[in-house]
């Protein structure tokens, strides 16, 4: 079946926010990042894709009545699930504490991915944040997106976590563009001096292209806006971090257009079919 007019024109842009490990903030950069993005006039669904520890909707202060582990039990669709959240941003939460979603195989997390190709005409960007580590959950995510950004923090094990991720995702999965993204840090330079120790090492060992992207500095602001359940884009949109926010979504929308209608789902979902056939032959 052919595409309509309408996916033609309007290609998804798919990013995966990852990062290693725990900790660094990675799930305030989805947030913030995702209603920066709205604002910017962009239909900003945001993919809780922590499958069994979700925090999006406990960050946000937000109820969720069903969870995607609903729409893969078959009790409803993904548009049932969707939650408003701040700035017109669409929300989709995952469950928490269920073993069951954290083991999912091949399968499921293509089914997961063909219920957002199904909504794809009603969404402009999908922002996946990804749970942390290196689970067979977030390789999946990060193969169905067009853009991975890593964000990374000043302390050692993050470096060391971050490319131990793009080592993985470059050698067993022929992702080899990462964008990183240096978070809460001091100044500009000390956000540089970050990614040069990531970039070093990248070099020497893997075949991959890193481009810094930008920082967002270090806030008490955002550590208020926690507190609060509110996202520091909205409620301190003069903070120095929402400012930062505001100019990574404006270097991101300049990005160009995935050529792909879908970008990468479909091929994702055509290449497990194909893995998992070639394995039971």
């Amino acid at each position: 079946m052919g595409d309509s007019p309408m996916n033609k024109v309007n290609p998804v842009r798919v990013i995966a926010v990852t990062g290693g490990k725990g900790g660094i903030g990675k799930t305030n950069v989805s947030v913030n990042l995702s209603m920066a993005l709205s604002k910017l006039g962009n239909r900003v669904v945001l993919l809780d894709a922590d499958l069994g520890l979700a925090n999006v909707d406990v960050l946000l202060g937000l109820e969720a009545d069903r969870t995607l582990e609903d729409v893969l039990n078959g009790e409803c669709s993904l548009m049932d699930i969707m939650v408003d959240g701040p700035g017109g941003v669409k929300i989709v939460p995952a469950a928490s504490g269920v073993r069951s979603m954290v083991e999912l195989g091949d399968a499921e997390h293509a089914g997961l991915i063909q219920a957002f190709s199904d909504i794809d005409d009603q969404l402009d960007i999908l922002v996946i944040d990804t749970a942390a580590g290196i689970s067979s959950s977030v390789t999946s995510f990060v193969q169905a997106a067009q853009e991975v950004l890593v964000v990374v923090c000043d302390e050692p094990t993050s470096i060391t976590d971050a490319y131990a991720l793009i080592k993985v995702l470059n050698r067993d999965y022929d992702i080899f563009k990462f964008n990183i993204i240096a978070n809460m840090v001091h100044s500009p330079e000390e956000a540089r001096q970050m990614f040069r120790k990531l970039s070093v090492v990248a070099d020497k060992f893997l075949n991959v292209a890193l481009r810094f992207v930008g920082e967002v500095p270090y806030d008490d602001m955002l550590r208020k806006s926690v507190k609060k359940r509110e996202p520091v884009f909205s409620a301190y949109p003069r903070s120095k971090a929402a400012s930062a926010f505001r100019d990574l979504a404006t270097e991101i929308n300049s990005w160009p257009l995935p050529q792909e209608p879908r970008g990468h789902m479909e091929f994702f979902i055509e290449r497990l079919i194909q893995s998992r056939a070639g394995a039971e032959a």
